[in-house]
């Protein structure tokens, strides 16, 4: 556990849909790399990004890490991203509001462990 000062922002982004709507959701949510994976990647601050589905729960999530909040805002102009919104909602999925999260601790398995003095 790693205790987080001035720390990066973690951005999510959650969706509700039918269970028949499964496939239809993820094929969209699929697809939707090829517009968004070069958009996102021009941005200031971007961290970590990932987008997912859970057939179990019936949602989608997107789930971005940024090094600061004003670097997270920049997804509410993205025309890539907002291109997206209306697809989805077409194919049934019903959004929460965004929010962007201060992050109080973390695990971090991918960097290096640091020793204790």
């Amino acid at each position: 556990m790693t205790p987080v000062n001035g720390a990066p922002v973690v951005r999510i982004s959650k969706g509700h849909f039918a269970p028949e709507q499964y496939e239809a959701v993820r094929k969209l949510i699929d697809a939707s790399a090829t517009p968004l994976v070069p958009a996102l990647e021009q941005l200031r601050g971007l961290l970590y990004y990932w987008a997912a589905v859970d057939p179990v729960t019936n949602t989608v999530v997107n789930v971005s890490i940024w090094s600061d909040l004003a670097a997270a805002k920049q997804m509410e102009t993205l025309a890539a991203m907002l291109a997206q919104r209306p697809i989805l909602e077409a194919a049934g999925v019903r959004f929460d509001k965004i929010a962007n999260y201060e992050p109080l601790w973390s695990i971090d398995h991918a960097s290096p462990a640091t020793p204790k003095a």
